[in-house]
This record gives structure tokens, sequence and C-alpha cells, in this order.
């Protein structure tokens, strides 16, 4: 094979870096592939680092130990972050989106794989650090959220379901109070869907109570599952007690008005705090 050249070995390390998140690639993949020492595969990746950083691409980080190596986390800037969700909250706020009941339409939105890959990206950069082996998830609605952060976080998505499959084999099935109907439903998940002593991240599109999120929390119980955190992409300001703490979300719904079909819609706290934070 014909000597490879830096700017195709930059080229061809970013594509594969950045396909696969949260994967540690170790230099020896690296030297194999390219046919280059790992001194000169260092400062390749060195360059690689600063450009991410000045450009604000994500995070190059250099993984110590036998199994280090290097890894790609699609971690936005606060600012970028924030100015993401401003400009979702913005378009879900346009009139005719209230739906009866208080919901907002947001089918749209959920079937654009830019959009919602930035979604996920935001959510996968706030639990890294849990190190979550899954993320978990209610059909049908917030599937698209929770599979893009599972891609960023470089981890499985686990779909729970309203009621039990065949071809799912065996399944647990527990009783939860529906948040938004005070109604107690079911949920069921394969019993080979997850392992006892893994860690789990859970995803979903809308809160209000907060009855869902509980019943999947109950749900990892019965599974001996550790829950690293509850996020959402957006949830009611009202009722201010839910049915579970510590939720994080994206946005925050203050009011909705159904005869005009516009609602009051704001980036959570957190972000706006973070952006803040950035600015100095």
């Amino acid at each position: 094979m014909d000597r490879i050249r830096r700017n195709e070995r930059l080229a061809a390390m970013t594509r594969i870096l950045v396909e696969s998140p949260n994967k540690i690639f170790t230099l020896g993949t690296f030297c194999e592939l390219f046919g280059a020492a790992k001194s000169t595969l260092s400062e390749d990746i060195d360059i690689l680092r600063g450009v991410f950083a000045q450009f604000r691409l994500g995070q190059l980080d250099t993984v110590t130990g036998a199994a280090g190596g290097v890894r790609y986390r699609p971690i936005p800037a606060p600012e970028d972050a924030y100015r993401c969700v401003r400009d979702l909250a913005q378009t879900l706020a346009a009139p005719g989106r209230v739906l009866p009941g208080g919901f907002i339409y947001m089918a749209d939105i959920l079937a654009m794989p830019d959009v919602v890959e930035r979604m996920g990206t935001i959510i996968a950069s706030q639990y890294y650090r849990a190190e979550p082996d899954f993320v978990l998830t209610m059909e049908t609605k917030g599937i698209p959220v929770a599979m893009m952060t599972a891609k960023a976080l470089g981890v499985p998505m686990v779909i729970v379901r309203r009621d039990s499959k065949v071809y799912e084999g065996p399944a647990v099935n527990i009783n939860y109070l529906s948040g938004s109907g005070n109604r107690v439903e079911t949920m069921s998940l394969s019993r080979r869907a997850v392992r006892e002593g893994q860690r789990t991240l859970i995803v979903d599109d809308f809160m209000r109570a907060g009855g869902t999120a509980r019943g999947m929390v109950d749900m990892m119980r019965e599974f001996a599952v550790t829950v690293v955190g509850v996020c959402v992409l957006m949830t009611t300001q009202e009722p201010q007690k839910k049915r579970i703490d510590g939720v994080k979300s994206l946005l925050v719904i203050d009011d909705t008005d159904e005869s005009s079909g516009q609602a009051s819609i704001r980036p959570a706290p957190w972000l706006v705090a973070a952006a803040e934070k950035a600015r100095g």
C-alpha cells in the first residue's frame, strides 16, 4: 500500500472517531490501519484535539491504562446547547401546536434526524461520567430521542412496551399510575433485555406528573438495575411536585392555551445557567 499522507490520516481518523462516539480506539488500531508509528499518530491526535476544541465540535480524550487509547465525545459547548434548545422552544411555541389535554404536537420535530440528534447529544453530554450501560425509554414517541442519546453514549437502547410481545420471549409486567390521567396502566419488558447489576439512563419525550418515569424506575428495580438519571425532552411546570425527583429536562412548558393553540415554552434553567457561566 502506498504511503498514507497526514491529511489523509486526519480525514480518516476523524470519520472513524465521529461515527463511533464514546468508543475507545487504541493507538495500535490506528497503527495497523495506517502503517504509522505511535508517536506519529499521537501528533495526529493532538492536531485533531485542537481542531475539535477550536471549532467546538466535541471533545477528544486520551484514555490511559492497558485498555487505553483515544475516544470522541460529541459534547456541545454550553452556549451552543442553549441556543439549540432555545430555537426548538420557539418552534414548539408557535400557534396551533397545543393539542387537547395540554399536550404539544412534536411528531414533526421528532421525525427530523438532525434536530433529534442534537437533542440526544445534549442529553448524553450530561451523563458520560455516570457510565450507563444502556438507555431505557417507553414506546413510542420517546424512541427517537433515546436512540440518538444511546448513539452519543455508545450504548444500546432498550424499549419498555405497553404490553408484552410474543417475539420478545418471557417478560416482566408491572402496573403504574399514569401521570396525565391518574389511570392504572401496564408496562412490559423482556427478561432478556437487561442484566442484573447494569446501569441505565432513562430518556423520554414528555413528562407531566412523572407517572411513566416512576414506572420505568420501578421496572428497573425489578431487574436490580441502577438508574443513573432520568431525562426528558419536555416537562410541564405544573404540577411542581412530580412523582419522581431529580428529573432533568431540556424544555419547560409554563402554560398552554387550547383556545389559541399556543404554549409558553422555555429552555430548562440548567441550560440557561450553564450558558451564562460559560459566557463569564
